[in-house]
């Protein structure tokens, strides 16, 4: 028995220091310029993986705003990490909500918001970020900023398991499902195929 009540505790993700290709919710679509459509199928298929390439690329400022965030969150500047996190978290980048989200949980250079720290672990969780899923499903375990639930909190530490990205997810996956019976844990397995089937959005 552990100093909680018999359970061991859950396991957060720290601050992610991808940041060197964030990603972004949203595909940029640029118009095919005419040339192309007017040169040889052989023509189209060198010059495509180049479109590819530039498209997949980060941007090298948001990778520069993500890096000054990070440094200032590791020299314990949480007001610089702040600024530099949020325009890009509102753009969508995964890197920065996920970091916002840590940021909301413990209270650093903000006001301690579970409720704050669940939105953005949701939006990053939602774009597939396997620490967001691992944070959203503790956040669900604990009922920190949401009702308790642990189907939800088995959903998304499965689907953070299932990507191979969090070691954390499945500890953390295998500690709450001794807290749940057979009936709950297939029905989480159920939604966790279905959250996965939906791109993650609204599970």
């Amino acid at each position: 028995m552990g100093e909680n009540g018999g359970f061991r505790m859950l396991h957060l993700v720290g601050f992610n220091t991808d940041v060197k290709t964030p990603l972004h919710p949203h595909p940029i679509l640029l118009p095919i310029p005419d040339i192309l459509c007017q040169t040889s199928r052989m023509n189209r298929l060198l010059i495509l993986p180049v479109l590819l390439l530039t498209l997949l690329v980060g941007n090298p400022a948001v990778s520069a705003d993500l890096q000054k965030g990070l440094d200032a969150a590791q020299k314990g500047d949480f007001a610089t990490a702040l600024k530099e996190w949020k325009l890009t978290a509102e753009q969508g980048y995964v890197s920065a909500q996920s970091n916002l989200g840590r940021m909301y949980e413990k209270g650093r250079g903000v006001l301690q918001d579970y409720k704050t720290a669940v939105k953005w672990w949701k939006l990053a969780a939602e774009q597939g970020h396997a620490s967001a899923q691992t944070n959203l499903g503790t956040m669900y375990d604990d009922g920190q900023g949401v009702l308790q639930d642990y189907i939800r909190a088995h959903i998304w530490f499965n689907i953070a398991a299932s990507s191979g990205e969090s070691k954390k997810a499945s500890e953390n996956r295998d500690i709450v499902a001794k807290r749940m019976t057979t009936s709950q844990i297939e029905t989480a397995q159920k939604l966790a195929r279905e959250c996965v089937k939906k791109n993650y959005k609204g599970c």
